[in-house]
């Protein structure tokens, strides 16, 4: 497994990764039937979240509601990372090669000690609030709280035993990259300024997803 050290300014750094969208896979012919359905409901999860992008709602809960969905969707793609590294035992973790190799390493076990500790936090939160709307059983049609908060529990989780894992049962190959040295010098740069460049970069690192990613979150 490949992931990347983001540089988003100001000493701040993300890892980041492209792991296959589990709607991407075909089921194995045997699968059973909770998987054959949890294949199916990720489907069109996928195709609601596409519909949500294309901003053509009309009314205002429909806008509200896509205005949700896109949210929930950027919230759950950023944390696929640490959800990939959930049964990793071997990765490499490319950094700014502007970094000394011990610095990039202290700053990786950093993070992930951080994320360990904040996804665990938000999913105690997630799962108090989740249990909690079950006050809303009364209103007719879905419960869209419950599945906000459902969502948002199932995601915690996954990211912190992704942290959990990371920091105790992987082992890390540290690879310099001079793409991601070069990505660093852009990020004080207007957006609009260095849009072409970062797509190049992203191109030459074979990252579909990170000028989206990076445009999001950096300062």
């Amino acid at each position: 497994m490949r992931i990347h050290l983001i540089p988003l300014g100001r000493s701040r750094f993300e890892p980041y990764a492209e792991p296959p969208v589990d709607a991407d896979r075909p089921l194995s012919h045997d699968a059973g039937r909770i998987r054959r359905w949890l294949h199916r409901a990720n489907q069109q999860w996928h195709i609601l979240v596409d519909g949500a992008r294309l901003r053509s709602a009309t009314t205002g809960f429909a806008k509200w509601r896509d205005s949700i969905v896109c949210k929930l969707a950027d919230s759950l793609d950023e944390q696929r990372t640490l959800w990939a590294l959930r049964n990793a035992t071997r990765a490499t973790v490319l950094f700014p090669s502007s970094l000394e190799r011990d610095s990039a390493r202290s700053l990786l076990d950093q993070i992930l000690d951080a994320a360990r500790s904040y996804h665990g936090r938000r999913l105690i939160v997630y799962v108090v609030l989740f249990v909690l709307s079950g006050v809303f059983f009364f209103v007719p049609g879905p419960n869209i709280v419950a599945y906000y908060l459902g969502f948002q529990s199932f995601g915690h989780l996954q990211s912190w035993r992704g942290a959990r894992r990371a920091l105790t049962g992987v082992e890390w190959t540290l690879q310099p990259s001079d793409d991601l040295a070069e990505l660093a010098t852009l990020v004080q740069e207007p957006q609009a300024a260095r849009a072409a460049r970062v797509e190049d970069i992203a191109r030459r690192l074979d990252l579909e997803h990170l000028p989206a990613f990076f445009e999001r979150e950096a300062a």
